[in-house]
């Protein structure tokens, strides 16, 4: 199985923001644009896994901007970090503003993403080999956001987390 890289999962989609789709103050719901967040990164993590996908965990949402009915809305999702059968997918929120066409980011988010074959069993999925600056921060903070999900979770002692030992105690990995 090839490594991939997170330009061959990149997904970008852009909508606008229908009043429908707006709370009383006239911005999109929030669970409107998780959906969305979870559509794109789906369909980045179905591109690099190159079969099924479902969502494992919504690790990280920023709402940081309001985003107003009429907007034109542009997510971009690519994977950050593959981990056996399981994905992180990091999702971009931007908002054009429809006069000039500038572009400002509004919100971002992380999702976990597992591989699943025919039967429903989790499968293995390429490794990532990053390639941009961005992407290759991106990659190595995955580590740490995976280890400190696995200890939260009980599933990893915190000794053993050894990316968030050297973060927080100055140790080596």
């Amino acid at each position: 199985m090839d490594a991939k890289t997170p330009s061959q999962s990149r997904t970008i989609m852009t909508d606008i923001v229908l009043p429908g789709e707006t709370n009383i103050l006239k911005n999109l719901f929030g669970g409107e644009l998780l959906a969305r967040m979870d559509r794109a990164a789906s369909i980045a993590a179905g591109r690099h896994s190159g079969g099924i996908t479902v969502t494992a965990s919504v690790n990280q949402v920023a709402f940081s901007q309001a985003v107003p009915s009429g907007s034109v809305v542009t997510l971009e999702a690519a994977v950050s970090r593959a981990f056996g059968s399981s994905m992180e997918v990091f999702i971009d929120v931007w908002i054009e503003n429809r006069f000039d066409g500038k572009r400002t980011k509004a919100n971002e988010g992380i999702y976990t993403f597992v591989a699943l074959d025919e039967n429903g069993k989790t499968t293995k999925v390429p490794a990532l080999l990053p390639e941009t600056e961005l992407e290759k921060e991106r990659f190595e903070a995955a580590l740490r956001r995976r280890q400190l999900s696995l200890v939260l979770a009980g599933k990893m002692k915190p000794t053993e987390a050894t990316e968030l030992r050297a973060l927080f105690m100055g140790e080596a990995p």
